[in-house]
């Protein structure tokens, strides 16, 4: 035998016992060995559009829009206590802050999702964003290891959270969206920069506006974990010009605030609290 066949061979025999081996393995492989255990998901589009909530109240779009966020919800259920999940009271609680703006007629609403669903955080602003919101209120409650720990809080952006919020927002939108009535595809990325910083700033003095007559409000309706404003970062209020707060029910995971969170006395007290807050709020804004 030649050097030449010799030298072939002895290429061509690995590739030779490789396409022998897959071969095997693909008939006779166990699940997730083989090519024929390839499980394949469809993801939605980042093109998909958002499904938005009903919009409920007057028709008048000129009215103020308040777009009130249930947090969790689907496959996240969020903490839980005594068989209770934080995506059933949010929701709840949701429903009954809508319900009593509704019957004080006036002001429009909408819940970003009304019924057991899953919504991404982003979803969420997004929602308040695309339906021209004046007002976006994520509904929330506490939990920690401490169980005496009992209390609704009421939380605004943080400073922080505020400058992360800008600086995304900014490349998202790539100068091609429309912040607070003014195109940013007609400006320089100098000045978008400088709108988006006076839109977020403004929108984070209006927000902690509302969420000071919330606590107000709160103070002589329900128990107060905290009795005043908080700040964290949270990513489901950073949009950078939809004043937004987010308000923690109480701690399911304390016995009692649970119970009560799941009362219709709880969530009535609670819900004509942010209610009274949200009306006082805009009025405030109507007078300026």
């Amino acid at each position: 035998m030649s050097r030449k066949l010799q030298l072939g061979l002895l290429f061509l025999f690995p590739l030779a016992v490789l396409a022998a081996s897959l071969a095997v393995d693909r008939i006779y492989g166990l699940p997730g060995q083989g090519y024929g255990y390839v499980l394949r998901i469809d993801l939605p589009s980042a093109q998909d559009k958002l499904d938005l909530p009903e919009v409920e109240g007057p028709i008048d779009a000129s009215r103020p829009l308040v777009v009130i966020d249930p947090g969790h919800g689907g496959h996240d259920p969020g903490a839980g206590n005594l068989g209770l999940h934080e995506k059933q009271v949010t929701l709840a609680h949701s429903r009954a802050i809508r319900d009593e703006l509704l019957a004080g007629g006036g002001i429009r609403v909408a819940v970003t999702r009304p019924d057991d669903r899953f919504l991404a955080l982003g979803e969420r602003s997004a929602i308040a964003r695309r339906l021209g919101a004046d007002l976006f209120v994520s509904v929330h409650t506490d939990s920690a290891e401490n169980e005496d720990a009992r209390g609704a809080s009421v939380y605004v952006l943080s400073e922080k959270g505020s400058s992360e919020a800008a600086a995304r927002i900014a490349a998202r939108e790539n100068r091609s969206d429309v912040l607070n009535g003014v195109r940013l595809d007609r400006q320089s990325e100098a000045v978008n920069v400088i709108l988006l910083d006076l839109s977020q700033s403004e929108t984070d003095a209006r927000s902690r506006d509302l969420a000071r007559l919330m606590v107000r409000e709160l103070k002589g309706s329900t128990r107060l974990h905290f009795d005043n404003v908080q700040s964290a970062a949270f990513a489901v209020l950073k949009a950078p010009d939809v004043p937004s707060v987010l308000l923690e029910t109480g701690y399911i995971s304390n016995r009692d605030d649970a119970v009560y969170l799941n009362s219709k006395d709880g969530r009535d007290a609670i819900a004509r609290a942010a209610a009274r807050a949200v009306r006082a709020y805009l009025a405030r804004q109507s007078e300026l």
